[in-house]
């Protein structure tokens, strides 16, 4: 069975984005860049809704547009315009790059994915994710804290649904962000 894992970057209070939306906070540097990198090359499908989708379609074109953009950027653009994607919306008419748009049930469709063989899926956004965490799809979060309290907004874990976790790895990075891997128990 495939391995589901939400990953996003929080601030020390639990938000993913602040009180207007911003998420200025949680761009990365190079050395965190360049480890999501990893991370993203590891995955054979990302799963997300459609606010993040629209968020990412910017990697779709950045190595084109942005030639003078860091290494680790355009690495990054090119593991994401490869990584295949399916995006859950009702009101996207069409997607772009190795996506392809579902209005299906994503609880249904996630089980039956994860059932497959093959390497692990992401789910990005946090309204994917708290629908997939409430029915026990999850195995892992990877949270990324930023040294930051935003006081509100946007939480990483949304609704009401108790998760136990084991905490299976920990890393600290220069820019002062806390990478925390959990694995549902």
């Amino acid at each position: 069975m495939r391995d589901l894992i939400y990953s996003m970057g929080a601030s020390v209070d639990g938000y993913i984005a602040g009180p207007r939306g911003e998420g200025d906070w949680a761009a990365p540097g190079a050395e965190l860049h360049r480890f999501h990198n990893e991370q993203a090359r590891e995955l054979d499908l990302h799963v997300l809704g459609r606010r993040l989708y629209e968020v990412m379609t910017y990697w779709e074109t950045a190595e084109e547009r942005q030639l003078s953009a860091p290494d680790h950027e355009l690495e990054f653009a090119r593991i994401w315009k490869r990584l295949p994607k399916l995006v859950y919306s009702q009101s996207l008419e069409a997607v772009e790059g190795n996506t392809r748009l579902s209005r299906g049930d994503p609880v249904y469709e996630v089980q039956a994915l994860k059932e497959q063989e093959g390497g692990p899926i992401a789910v990005g956004g946090a309204t994917l994710a708290a629908t997939l965490t409430a029915h026990g799809l999850i195995d892992e979060y990877h949270l990324f804290v930023s040294p930051v309290v935003l006081g509100g907004g946007k939480p990483f874990f949304a609704g009401d649904t108790h998760v136990d976790l084991e905490l299976i790895e920990t890393r600290t990075f220069s820019s002062r962000v806390v990478y925390l891997r959990y694995r549902r128990i």
